[in-house]
C-alpha cells in the first residue's frame, strides 16, 4: 500500500513539473510571437493591431500591454482598448433617384454592414436607417429635395465623423445618383490664329443647335466663350510694329487669351461673338492654350461658373501647346502661379509676365474645382491630346472635322460619356489608404473599383471605401484630417473627419492618473497609464536607477541575460539595474524591444527588397513578419486566396493548366506544349483543337477529305457547323484560334474557331485557295516549237552574216579591179632595153 502511495505521489510531482516547463515554454513562445507583449508604452500598444493597454497600477511583471482576446489579464476598468468609432454629421438624401433601386441596392451592402457591426458608433440610427429604409425613405428625400429648387445632393453622406486605429481596416458606404436636369455649364475656349477660320465661322452658325442639343440634356444650361492665340513675344508671333497690328491679311492685332463672353443663357449672344471674333496670327506651331486653360479656370467670377453645376470646358484647336518652360525663349522665366489676371475687359495681362503652366498644375485647377475638359481637336492633333488628356483628371479628348461641322455631335457625345460614368477619387495622404469596392461592374457582386460607366439618371450606384491607417505621422497635429471622396468633374463630395487614435488620453497631462515627479517614479519621473516615464538621468521600472550608479550594480546584470544567454541584452543593449535598456538605431523608424532586447522591427524576411513586401502587405513584428489580412507567406508576400488566378470571364482556376501560387499562375508543361500566360490560358505550341476540326471542315465546306461521303461526314459532323466567310480574319488574338491546311489537291483552306462555354463556333474560308492548272502537252509542245524555233532563228543569223561577209568582199575586189592603171593585153613587169632622152637646151633650131 505504501508503496502504491508512494508511486502515484511521484507521477503527480512528475506531472507538475512538466505541466510547469511547458508553461515556461508557452510564456516565452508567447513573447516571441505576441507582438503586444513588448510594448512599452500605451501609444506604442494601441498602434498595433488587436492589442490593449492595462493601466492597473499594481500590475506587477506581467506585460502591460496584451492581445485584447484575454481580457482576463486586467480589471476591466483599468483596460484601454479604443475602438473605431463613426458619426453622420450631414446625411441629407439625394436629390433625385429611383426608388426600386434604392431597395435593392440596400438588400446588396446591407450584409455587409451587418458583418462590421462590432464598430462602434455614435450615430443616431444604423447605417442603414441612414439609408432611408430603401425606396420610401429615399422618395421622400426625392422630394423634399425637389421642393427644395437648387439644393441638389448627388451623393450621401455628406460629412462623416471618423475615430480609426492604426492597421485596421473600416468599411464605409456611400451611394451616387446622378440627378436629373442636372445644370451644366459648358464654357467654349478656342484657338483663333488664321488656320480656325473655317472653324470658328462654322461654330457661329451651329450655335443655336449647339445650345438646343444641350437644353434637351437639361434645362438648365449656360454657355460661354473665349479665345486665344500666344504670347505676344518673339519667337511666338512677330513683333514688327506692322505686323502687330496685322499679322496676316484680315488679322486681327495677337493676344495671349480674351474672355470674349461670360456663361450665359442668351445663345443669340455667343452665335454672334463667335461670328464677330476676329482671327489672328502667330509664327510658331504650337499656341498658348494652356495660358488660356488655366485663366478659364483659375478666374471663377469672371467666367461665371456655378457652385452646383457640371462644369465643361471645350477645348478647340488645331495645333499643339506651349507649356512650362517654353517662355524661356521668349525671355519669361517667372513661373505661372495659378491665378486669376483679367482686366475689364477680358484679356489676360499677365501674358508677358508669367510662363506657361505646367501639366501638373493644370492638372491640380482641374481637380480643384471639379471641371471637365473635353479637348475636341483636328486628326493630326488627336494622338497628342489623348496622351495629355491621361495626365489631366476627368478630361477627354475627340477629333474634331477639320471646319468643327461635327462640333454639336461631339459636345453631346463627350458629354454623354462623361455624365454616364463615375469615378470616385480622394485627397487622402500617404498615412491613410483608401480603395474602393462597387458592384456596378458585376452585377451585385462587390469587386475592388471605384469607377462605374453606363450610369443612367436616377440610377443608384454604392460605393464601400476600406480605409485604413497605415502609420502615424510623426508630428500629432497631423492626427486630425480632413479627407473628401469626391466624384470626378463634380463639385460635391463626401468629407471625413478623421482622428488617428495614435495615443492615449491617460498619457495627456491633466488626465486621470497623469503625475509629474510622482511618488511612484521615486520623484524622478513621470507616472502615466500605469507607468513610470523617468527623468533623462534615471531608468528603472519605477526611476529608482541613477544613470551615474548603473556601473556599481554589476550583481543584477543576470536578470538582463534570457535562459543560458551570455551576453547581457544579447548584445543589444545596456543592462540597468537589471533591466535591459535597449540601443537606439540610426534609423528612428528602426527599434529594438524586448525584455532581452530580443526582438527588432527590421530583421524580418524581405521580398523585393521591401519589409514584409511592404507595409500594404504586413508588418516587421519581433522579428517575424505579421501579415495582413489576405496575404500569407514568410514575407507576406502570397496572396491568401486565389481569386487572383480565376480568368476575368470566369472558368477554371489558372484556366485547368497550372497551379496558384501567391495569386500567382505557374503554368504546366504536358504533352501538347508549354502553357503561359497571366491565367495559363495560351499555348503557342499546342496543337489545340485544329486537326480535330479539320475534317468536318473539309467536308461540309469543300466536299473534300476523308469524309467527303455525306453519309460519313453526316456521323462524324454532329455538332460541327463551320460558317462561311470571305476571308478568316483574327478579331480577337485571345479568344480565337486560326488553322491552316492543304488538302489532296493541294489547295490551301483555313478556318478559325473560339470556344464558349463549352461551345465551339468555326468561321471557314468559303473557298480553297487552289494552285492553277498545269496544262503538260501544251508546255512540252511550247518548249519543242521554241527550241526549233531558236534553231531556225540561229540559222538564218548564221546564213545573213555570211552572205554580208562575201558582199563586202566582193565589193572590194570590184574596188581594187577599177583602180588598176595597166593594160590588160601589157606585161607589167616588162622594161624595154634602151631610153629616149631629151635634150631640154636644143629646141630644134
Amino acid at each position: 500500500m505504501f508503496s502504491k502511495q508512494r508511486f502515484l505521489a511521484e507521477v503527480v510531482l512528475l506531472f507538475i513539473a512538466c505541466s510547469c516547463v511547458f508553461s515556461v515554454e508557452a510564456q516565452l513562445a508567447d513573447k516571441t510571437q505576441n507582438p503586444c507583449v513588448n510594448k512599452r508604452t500605451c501609444h506604442e500598444c494601441i498602434q498595433t493591431q488587436s492589442c490593449a493597454w492595462c493601466m492597473q497600477p499594481d500590475h506587477g511583471d506581467k506585460p502591460r500591454c496584451f492581445d485584447h482576446s484575454y481580457s482576463n489579464i486586467c480589471p476591466e476598468q483599468y483596460i484601454w482598448y479604443p475602438k473605431t468609432e463613426e458619426q453622420f454629421i450631414i446625411n441629407r438624401e439625394l436629390t433625385r433617384g429611383g426608388a426600386a433601386r434604392a431597395a435593392g441596392g440596400q438588400m446588396m451592402y446591407g450584409g455587409s454592414y451587418a458583418a462590421n457591426s462590432s464598430y462602434s458608433s455614435s450615430s443616431s440610427g444604423s447605417y442603414g436607417a441612414a439609408y432611408g429604409g430603401g425606396a420610401s425613405g429615399f422618395a421622400a428625400g426625392s422630394a423634399s429635395s425637389a421642393a427644395a429648387g437648387s439644393d441638389i445632393v448627388q451623393i450621401s453622406p455628406q460629412r462623416v465623423s471618423l475615430k480609426l486605429r492604426i492597421n485596421e481596416v473600416y468599411p464605409l458606404s456611400f451611394r451616387y445618383s446622378q440627378a436629373e436636369d442636372y445644370p451644366v455649364d459648358l464654357y467654349y475656349l478656342m484657338d483663333l490664329s488664321k488656320s480656325m477660320e473655317d472653324d470658328k465661322n462654322k461654330l457661329s452658325a451651329l450655335g443655336d443647335l449647339l445650345s438646343e442639343t444641350m437644353r434637351n440634356i437639361t434645362s438648365n444650361f449656360r454657355l460661354g466663350f473665349g479665345s486665344f492665340v500666344d504670347k505676344v513675344l518673339m519667337p511666338y508671333v512677330s513683333t514688327i510694329p506692322k505686323n502687330l497690328e496685322e499679322p496676316c491679311t484680315g488679322c486681327a492685332a495677337p493676344y495671349g487669351y480674351r474672355n470674349v463672353m461670360a456663361l450665359s443663357t442668351d445663345t443669340y449672344r455667343f452665335s454672334s461673338e463667335v461670328k464677330n471674333a476676329a482671327v489672328s496670327g502667330n509664327l510658331d506651331a504650337p499656341e498658348g492654350g494652356f495660358d488660356a486653360i488655366m485663366q478659364a479656370i483659375a478666374c471663377r467670377q469672371q467666367i461665371g461658373w456655378r457652385e452646383k453645376a457640371r462644369r465643361l470646358l471645350v477645348f478647340s484647336t488645331d495645333a499643339g501647346f506651349h507649356y512650362a518652360g517654353d517662355g524661356k525663349l521668349g525671355g519669361v522665366i517667372a513661373p505661372n502661379d495659378g491665378e486669376c489676371h483679367l482686366d475689364r475687359d477680358g484679356l489676360y495681362t499677365h501674358s508677358v509676365i508669367q510662363d506657361y503652366p505646367s501639366i501638373s498644375q493644370i492638372n491640380h485647377k482641374v481637380k480643384q474645382n471639379a471641371i471637365n475638359v473635353i479637348f475636341a481637336v483636328t486628326a493630326n492633333q488627336h494622338s497628342v491630346y489623348s496622351k495629355l488628356s491621361k495626365h489631366i483628371e476627368g478630361s477627354t479628348s475627340a477629333i474634331l472635322s477639320e471646319d468643327s461641322s461635327n462640333v454639336v455631335t461631339l459636345v453631346r457625345k463627350e458629354y454623354s460619356k462623361i455624365s454616364s460614368s463615375i469615378e470616385m477619387k480622394d485627397n487622402a495622404t500617404s498615412n491613410v489608404k483608401i480603395t474602393y469596392h462597387s458592384a456596378c461592374l458585376n452585377n451585385g457582386t462587390a469587386v475592388p473599383t471605384a469607377k462605374c460607366d453606363d450610369i443612367k439618371v436616377g440610377q443608384l450606384v454604392y460605393f464601400t471605401a476600406q480605409i485604413s491607417v497605415t502609420s502615424c505621422p510623426a508630428d500629432p497635429r497631423d492626427w486630425k484630417q480632413t479627407i473628401q471622396i469626391y466624384p470626378v468633374g463634380l463639385n460635391e463630395s463626401l468629407i471625413i473627419d478623421l482622428e488617428l487614435l495614435c495615443s492615449c488620453p491617460c498619457e495627456k497631462p491633466g488626465s486621470i492618473g497623469y503625475e509629474t515627479n510622482s511618488a511612484y517614479c521615486n520623484g524622478h519621473g513621470t507616472y502615466m497609464c500605469g507607468i513610470c516615464e523617468c527623468d533623462e538621468s534615471y531608468v528603472g521600472r519605477n526611476c529608482e536607477c541613477s544613470v551615474t550608479d548603473a556601473h556599481s550594480h554589476k550583481e543584477s546584470d543576470i536578470g538582463c541575460r534570457a535562459g543560458n544567454s551570455t551576453q547581457d541584452c544579447n548584445g543589444r543593449g545596456m543592462c540597468l539595474c537589471g533591466i535591459c535598456h535597449c540601443e537606439q538605431r540610426d534609423n528612428p523608424e528602426e527599434k529594438i524591444t524586448g525584455d532581452f532586447c530580443e526582438c527588432d522591427n527590421f530583421s524580418c524576411e524581405r521580398h523585393k527588397q521591401q519589409l514584409c513586401s511592404g507595409p500594404d502587405h504586413g508588418i516587421c513584428a519581433c522579428n517575424v513578419c505579421e501579415c495582413k489580412p489576405g496575404w500569407t507567406g514568410a514575407a507576406c508576400d502570397c496572396q491568401a486566396s486565389n481569386h487572383t488566378c480565376i480568368p476575368p470571364n470566369g472558368g477554371e482556376i489558372c484556366s485547368g493548366h497550372g497551379e496558384c501560387e501567391c495569386g500567382v499562375c505557374k503554368c504546366k508543361t504536358t504533352e501538347e506544349g508549354r502553357y503561359s500566360g497571366d491565367y495559363c490560358e495560351k499555348c503557342p505550341t499546342c496543337s489545340r483543337r485544329c486537326q480535330e476540326l479539320k475534317d468536318c471542315v473539309q467536308c461540309q465546306m469543300y466536299k473534300t477529305g476523308p469524309l467527303k461521303d455525306p453519309k460519313d461526314c453526316a456521323d462524324n459532323c454532329i455538332n460541327i457547323n463551320p460558317i462561311g466567310v470571305e476571308k478568316v480574319i483574327i478579331d480577337d488574338p485571345e479568344k480565337e484560334y486560326q488553322c491552316w491546311f492543304f488538302d489532296e489537291d493541294d489547295c490551301k483552306f483555313s478556318f478559325k474557331y473560339t470556344e464558349i462555354n463549352n461551345e465551339i463556333k468555326i468561321y471557314a474560308q468559303q473557298e480553297r485557295e487552289c494552285p492553277p492548272k498545269v496544262f503538260m502537252l501544251g508546255i512540252v509542245l511550247g518548249v519543242i516549237a521554241a527550241i526549233v524555233l531558236v534553231g531556225l532563228a540561229i540559222l538564218l543569223l548564221w546564213k545573213l552574216l555570211t552572205t554580208i561577209h562575201d558582199r563586202r568582199e566582193f565589193a572590194r575586189f570590184e574596188k581594187e579591179r577599177m583602180n588598176a592603171k595597166w593594160d590588160t593585153g601589157e606585161n607589167p613587169i616588162y622594161k624595154q632595153a634602151t631610153s629616149t632622152f631629151k635634150n631640154p637646151m636644143y629646141a630644134g633650131k
